[in-house]
């Protein structure tokens, strides 16, 4: 019942409008201050991701694979790094805010704070988890007071037809 009405009822939708200009904002900001900073450095972060991994009770690291992927490839390409992740957040944040791509702007805003999370940093990432959950659980209706209102149909109907046209017509 909740699920339907979340994705289909247009007063949700407001409601969801509502959700999306916060969280995109945070996302915005927080992306836009690193980039007009001139000082952001993931390095530290990652350095001591490693250095101070999560553990759990028995004092043993919990997300060890996680550890090994920042030692063994975040790390060594940290200026990648501190590109992806304000162009990221900013991308996010213009996706959530806009509603175009919506729910793609979410995954990848939850992936990011899932990456966060791994590395040991709470803040406020569990709460923008739970609110990008909603927009993900809503598809379409996330977007509807949003570009999606238009850019989705469009998309369908040029580019993925278009994608489902030569899948099927190519010979074996």
């Amino acid at each position: 019942m909740f699920v339907s009405f979340i994705r289909e009822n247009k007063i949700a939708a407001g409601i969801l409008t509502i959700l999306r200009l916060y969280l995109g904002y945070s996302w915005l900001t927080s992306g836009w201050g690193k980039l007009t900073g001139g000082s952001f450095d993931a390095g530290g972060f990652l350095a001591n991701a490693v250095n101070n991994p999560v553990k759990g009770p028995d004092g043993t690291a919990v997300y060890g694979w996680y550890t090994t992927f920042i030692d063994g490839f975040a790390l060594p390409n940290v200026g990648l790094f501190n590109t992806l992740i304000p162009i990221g957040e900013v991308l996010v944040g213009l996706g959530i805010i806009l509603g175009c791509l919506t729910t793609a702007a979410a995954f990848f805003g939850c992936l990011m704070n899932f990456s966060f999370l791994l590395a040991g940093t709470i803040s406020h990432n569990p709460t923008d988890i739970l609110l990008s959950v909603f927009l993900l659980t809503a598809g379409l209706n996330a977007g509807y007071y949003g570009l999606d209102r238009w850019v989705i149909p469009y998309l369908r109907k040029t580019i993925w037809k278009r994608s489902a046209n030569q899948i099927t017509n190519t010979p074996l």
